[in-house]
């Protein structure tokens, strides 16, 4: 798949998931919970990252606040000026201030010790696209690749990587680059996938 057309199916699903509406949006992430509060991979861990949605993305407030009630440790994604190219993390609970960046996503701001990428044990990761066999193509930017690229080599390694999207973000299966980070999981409103190999 050319660079053309990664982006074309991009911006394809991009309209895909703007274009449901609010009532989809909210039994989508009702659903999503339903189903996510059940996994091991879930109720077994205690350090989650998350994500603020943006551009029609699944939203994962209702998990984000269950994993609050439940005592777990929450962190959402930034972008920071002194590390630019990779994703560091930082604490969220219900109180925490949060700004919007550059990017339009909705970040805390950083603690003075960063939280390393393999400290968690799941992250729930947003998408654009993905396929069966759990590749995703996410905005563009190459965060998410770039900071779990040691998955590459080590995919048994933390954290797992968990993608979250609607049903009509499934795509056939496309092309992947050396540096893409295939998912752990993709979870749905209506099902999970899993890759075919480990």
């Amino acid at each position: 798949m050319t660079d053309d057309k990664r982006q074309a199916l991009r911006e394809n699903l991009r309209q895909t998931r703007r274009a449901l509406s609010q009532d989809q949006q909210s039994l989508a992430s009702q659903d999503l919970l339903s189903t996510v509060r059940e996994l091991d991979i879930y109720t077994r861990a205690r350090r989650l990252a998350f994500y603020k949605p943006i551009d029609g993305e699944i939203d994962p407030t209702p998990i984000i606040d269950l994993a609050l009630t439940e005592g777990k440790s929450c962190f959402l994604p930034v972008i920071s000026d002194t590390n630019p190219e990779f994703i560091s993390f930082a604490p969220f609970a219900v109180d925490t201030e949060l700004h919007k960046s550059k990017w339009g996503t909705r970040e805390p701001a950083l603690p003075e010790i960063p939280v390393p990428a393999t400290d968690f044990d799941v992250v729930f990761v947003p998408l654009v696209a993905f396929d069966k066999n759990c590749f995703r193509l996410g905005m563009g930017k190459g965060f998410y690749d770039r900071t779990f690229s040691f998955k590459i080599f080590n995919r048994q390694s933390r954290p797992l990587l968990i993608g979250l999207a609607h049903e009509c973000q499934l795509t056939e299966p496309f092309e992947v680059h050396s540096w893409d980070v295939r998912l752990d999981a993709v979870v749905t409103a209506v099902k999970i996938y899993r890759p075919d190999t480990a």
